[in-house]
């Protein structure tokens, strides 16, 4: 079983992307940097490789997915509060980013979401520790 996850994105502007995502408090790998690619921290064990996109080509035979237009994948990632939800999209929209989503509140569960500048979809969410209720039902958004 994998202890670590690394996801692959393509990115136009590199420079602007770092830009984007060092004002959403993200560090990035050094080592792992280049003209060509830079690794994103999410935490210990998470990892976003933003790559440009001539570079992400050189791993897929496939076309790459304009994000702008259409859905390639969601990332998600929690955070420890619905204030800290909150916090990180308004850094996300103050950055350059657009909203995706409204807010989603379910209770148990908090979250909302923005799109980066290349059009990636990102959903940024609180969930209480104590889990969804034990009749398993979710209050109405």
């Amino acid at each position: 079983m994998a202890t670590q996850i690394f996801m692959n994105l393509p990115v136009r502007d590199l420079d602007r992307s770092v830009q984007f995502f060092t004002a959403l408090g993200f560090t990035f790998n050094q080592d792992y940097t280049d003209e060509n690619a830079t690794c994103m921290v999410i935490n210990d064990d998470a990892f976003v490789m933003l790559l440009v996109e001539k570079f992400f080509k050189t791993f897929t035979a496939k076309e790459i997915v304009d994000a702008t237009s259409a859905t390639e994948a969601i990332m998600a990632f929690s955070v420890d509060s619905r204030e800290a939800v909150d916090q990180m999209v308004g850094k996300a929209l103050a950055a350059g980013g657009t909203e995706s989503q409204p807010v989603q509140d379910y209770g148990f569960m908090y979250s909302h979401s923005f799109q980066d500048p290349d059009g990636h979809l990102w959903e940024v969410m609180w969930m209480d520790p104590a889990g969804p209720p034990a009749d398993g039902t979710a209050p109405a958004s």
